[in-house]
């Protein structure tokens, strides 16, 4: 049975994710009726390659939602608490990136798409931040053979996390530094390029910033484990795109390595890389679809716990790619 075209926007076309979900929605043939590209003010008037054809952005302050069946938000929370209530009020279908939504189902297709069944309409959806999606792409095949009572995470995230503004800030930095230039930071608050910041955004009175404890509801959500121990330290790279995880499982039973092998390699979205070798964000990650997986084993003097390391492209994979796979399954559950 043909899927009927629907009437899309994506709000926040003109960002790193917002672009690259455009790009996606044409690579895998999305049924597309009339897709509207939104943005704010100050990107408004540009154009987006879609289809062979030049499509105009459009400002998403006088934007008619009741022209659309699915909205597409890629931008800031403040953008999606703004305008996703006037979407869902006009009867669309939401998909948030932003994680500022009360009552989103987070999902992750390969992890809990079985959770599509459940949503009423319109439906709400949040697409996780692409640290819990890479997390959930490899944590849910082991959820049956590991009785998991606490994951650490070291996330190394690429300045494409915080937008395109970051992205010309370490392409800059970078530049001044090689070129013997005195450095004076703008977007960060210190020198990113050829450093570590061991803080991505303001922490809390607890210590913890607004991504870590994003990542640890989100995950918890999607693995649908609420009672999860989990602690997670987020880490400001000078990379431009694709997240790295330092993963480290605890559970309860002795982890058998060669079973956990064969459910990561037998799982969708999973690419799992042979043992003495190792996967990189820039060799292996940026511009693919899958968690790539490697360096599994125990910890050092310890057969309960299970060590991982992960990489993926978070704009591409993290982001775009899992908010359209969602859509995909909503549109067959619309069906």
């Amino acid at each position: 049975m043909t899927t009927p075209a629907l009437d899309i926007a994506v709000v926040g076309a003109t960002g790193t994710v917002g672009e690259s979900l455009v790009q996606i929605l044409e690579e895998v043939a999305f049924p597309v009726s009339t897709l509207h590209l939104l943005a704010s003010m100050e990107s408004a008037g540009s154009s987006v390659m879609f289809a062979g054809k030049k499509l105009k952005v459009r400002e998403v302050d006088s934007f008619d939602f009741s022209q659309a069946q699915l909205v597409f938000f890629a931008a800031s929370p403040a953008v999606s608490r703004s305008f996703a209530p006037k979407a869902i009020a006009a009867g669309c279908a939401v998909i948030d990136l932003s994680g500022a939504l009360d009552g989103a189902t987070a999902l992750v297709p390969e992890a809990n798409g079985e959770r599509i069944a459940e949503l009423a309409r319109p439906a709400l959806i949040t697409s996780p931040s692409a640290g819990a999606v890479a997390l959930a792409v490899a944590l849910a095949p082991l959820k049956g053979l590991l009785d998991i009572e606490r994951v650490q995470v070291n996330a190394c995230l690429a300045v494409s996390e915080q937008g395109r503004e970051a992205v010309s800030e370490l392409a800059r930095q970078t530049a001044e530094l090689l070129n013997a230039r005195p450095l004076e930071p703008r977007f960060f608050d210190r020198q990113v390029a050829f450093n570590l910041l061991p803080q991505v955004g303001t922490p809390d009175e607890q210590g913890h910033t607004a991504v870590e404890r994003r990542l640890v509801g989100e995950l918890r959500q999607v693995l649908d484990l609420p009672q999860l121990k989990i602690s997670v330290t987020c880490i400001q790279v000078p990379v431009f795109f694709g997240d790295s995880f330092s993963v480290a499982v605890q559970s309860r039973n002795p982890v058998d390595l060669v079973a956990v092998n064969a459910a990561l390699e037998a799982a969708d979205g999973i690419e799992l890389v042979e043992a003495g070798d190792y996967p990189t964000p820039v060799g292996d990650a940026v511009g693919q679809d899958v968690v790539y997986v490697g360096r599994v084993r125990h910890g050092v003097d310890e057969d309960q716990q299970l060590n991982l390391w992960l990489t993926t492209d978070n704009v591409r994979k993290g982001a775009a790619l899992n908010a359209v796979q969602a859509a995909q399954l909503l549109i067959k559950h619309m069906a």
